[in-house]
């Protein structure tokens, strides 16, 4: 079974954390999956706060599934951007500021900044 390694870069580990398990959480009741996320603790740097949620595929093709034409719908090319796109718009913008972004996309980034 495949994973999702997502980079999260936030001002407020506490909040953001809280909300990624809370949003993770009741996507996991949602489709009917136990233990399908991972989340590492925070590094400090800079003023912000970076860590890894890692996810099960298994969780992101079931909800692909249950939002049908709406999952394609979503920003992003393939179900790892659209997944990105909908667990934004899950946290919103209304609690601290957060980046999230694929792992393996910033490790071979050309840029090599992390």
């Amino acid at each position: 079974m495949g994973r999702i390694n997502i980079n999260v870069s936030s001002v407020d580990y506490d909040q953001t954390s809280r909300d990624l398990a809370s949003v993770l959480g009741r996507l996991e009741a949602m489709v009917h999956v136990e233990d399908g996320f991972k989340m590492t603790d925070s590094e400090y740097a800079f003023g912000w706060h970076f860590f890894v949620v890692s996810v099960d595929t298994e969780i992101v093709e079931k909800l692909a599934s249950q939002m049908g034409p709406d999952f394609e719908k979503l920003q992003g090319k393939g179900i790892e951007k659209k997944f990105l796109t909908w667990l934004s718009d899950r946290l919103g913008s209304s609690g601290p500021r957060f980046k999230l972004a694929i792992k393996e996309e910033m490790e071979s980034s050309k840029y090599g900044i992390f």
